[in-house]
């Protein structure tokens, strides 16, 4: 089905609206956008005579959301710049593309976008009459997974085959239900969002994509038309859907600032018109559904949050999840913040695909390392929903999906230095909810290991290590960050010479362990 883009303007908006599109003739071009929303029995994407309407869908404009009558009809108003879409109701699919994209808007854009360096979209011309939107039945259970990927950010084509290689093909044959991609789906270089999304495509699921400020058009005039690009690739830049019990809303919270002298510059915000569409979406999802909130920018670096919090707080079931940072965090987020919810809100920093930016030693198969700045591996999450609950799985890319910490110690301790040495275990997944216990040998007791802000030394000694060679034809890794999921203690005293075993246990706040082992002598 074509694309097209839709927006509906709040009056309080419009003034606003009409200095950002600068419309030649300086005023907003309002009208009425019609269409159905049926059962594609014959799965040609047209509506035909006898085809099943389907009465309560919403539909939106970006601003606005109705819902379809008994007939299956809606009615909403659109500007010249708006993509009308369908949100997507539980048990029913939309058509992909042959990149298993959703299609599930309609771009209205008559003299297309402005002119960009990367393009945007074409002239769309007049409203059609009929703007319909088909779907196909699809049963989603109460407990599905999803694949969430980070930053994958190829600057090259290279760098997009490293992503195929590296996570593509251990994905092949998932049981995930979808993935998405949490924004800087690529870097800057916003012609490679198809190739990209081509590999991608292999997976074999749905996936859907969320706008990074890697994404955007860096020539463009004004916010408004910053994500010309990524429209014509993947729709509209921010949406909701649902999949089995969960509401899923993807969000736009890149904002692009242009000055007086035309530089611009991008800031972390949501902006007025999409917090009402998230306001007007909320509206009409049951006080005890869970909702995802999905972004680029971590929440807690956007500068209207305080306006979201007040809008998911009240709600017993909700949790957000972001990128960019190229690190792996979980923030339980208080009222330190101003949130004034019952319980912290839990916002997860995803692990990136491209780790450091496709930075660090190459490996055997000639993809970089790309180890993250917090000593986590590059690679992605994979989430279980089962109705209100949520549990994250790391998945460290190329890597067995039972390698979930990197453990730190020497090889060799003399007995005299035992317990003035201290090990670290990098628990990737772990937070301040998680308990981390060590044990040394078979006859050791378990420990309890202490929660340490402090740079990984295993990064530490790989940036050193991989710095001090000369002639290298790769990048060097980032400067080490503070680690959110790293724990350490010593080693017990007296322990007798010989080869030794350490034994870490990391248990999170639901119960689920993960085990790690290092070996290490201790010498006279």
């Amino acid at each position: 089905m074509q694309k097209l883009a839709a927006v509906v303007v709040p009056a309080c908006l419009l003034l606003f609206l009409a200095i950002g599109f600068a419309q030649q003739d300086g005023e907003e071009n309002v009208q009425t956008a019609r269409g159905i929303v049926f059962h594609d029995q014959n799965g040609n994407q047209r509506f035909d005579e006898g085809e099943p309407t389907l009465a309560d869908v919403k539909v939106s404009n970006g601003s606005d959301i109705v819902k379809t009558d008994e007939q299956g009809r809606y009615e909403i108003s659109v500007t010249d710049d708006t993509i009308v879409f369908v949100i997507k109701p539980r048990n029913w699919q939309t058509p992909f593309t042959d990149n298993n994209l959703p299609e599930f808007y309609y771009i209205h854009k008559p003299k297309g976008s402005p002119d960009l360096r990367y393009g945007g979209v074409p002239p769309t011309g007049p409203l059609p009459k009929s703007i319909d939107f088909p779907l196909y039945p699809n049963p989603e259970p109460d407990t599905f997974k999803a694949v969430m990927f980070g930053d994958p950010q190829p600057r090259t084509q290279q760098e997009v085959d490293y992503i195929a290689h590296d996570v593509v093909e251990e994905l092949i044959e998932t049981e995930a239900s979808f993935g998405v991609t949490l924004g800087d789906i690529v870097f800057d270089n916003l012609d490679l969002f198809e190739t990209q999304a081509q590999a991608i495509a292999l997976i074999g699921i749905p996936w859907y994509n969320v706008l990074g400020n890697h994404d955007i058009n860096y020539d463009a005039s004004h916010d408004v038309y910053s994500d010309e690009t990524f429209e014509r690739n993947f729709g509209p830049a921010y949406y909701s859907f649902d999949h089995g019990p969960v509401h899923f809303m993807v969000l736009d919270d890149v904002e692009w600032l242009v000055n007086d002298n035309g530089k611009g510059r991008y800031v972390g915000g949501l902006g007025a018109k999409q917090m009402e569409f998230i306001k007007n979406d909320l509206s009409m999802i049951p006080e005890d559904q869970l909702v995802v909130l999905m972004m680029h920018i971590p929440l807690l670096e956007v500068r209207d949050r305080q306006e979201l919090y007040r809008l998911i707080e009240q709600r017993p079931f909700s949790m957000s999840i972001s990128a960019h940072k190229h690190v792996h965090e979980h923030h339980y987020i208080t009222s330190d913040d101003g949130w004034m919810g019952p319980k912290p809100h839990h916002h997860v920093v995803n692990v990136t695909v491209s780790g450091s930016w496709w930075k660090g030693a190459p490996d055997e198969r000639g993809i970089p390392h790309t180890l993250m700045a917090d000593g986590a591996p590059n690679g992605y999450s994979v989430v279980t929903f089962d109705g209100h609950e949520y549990a994250f799985d790391f998945r460290a890319a190329g890597r067995s999906k039972d390698y979930q910490m990197q453990i730190h110690a020497p090889e060799v301790v003399a007995s005299t230095e035992t317990s003035a040495t201290t090990v670290f275990a990098n628990v990737f997944n772990g937070s301040e909810r998680w308990h981390v216990e060590m044990k040394v040998g078979k006859e050791g007791s378990w420990q309890s290991m202490e929660l340490a802000r402090e740079s990984d030394p295993t990064y530490v000694d790989t940036l050193a290590r991989e710095k001090a060679l000369t002639g290298k034809p790769w990048q060097d890794l980032p400067s080490p960050r503070r680690s959110t999921h790293l724990w350490k203690l010593n080693f017990p005293e007296d322990l007798p010479t010989g080869t030794h075993l350490i034994e870490i246990k990391a248990t999170d706040e639901n119960g689920r362990t993960v085990k790690g082992y290092r070996t290490f002598r201790v010498n006279e």
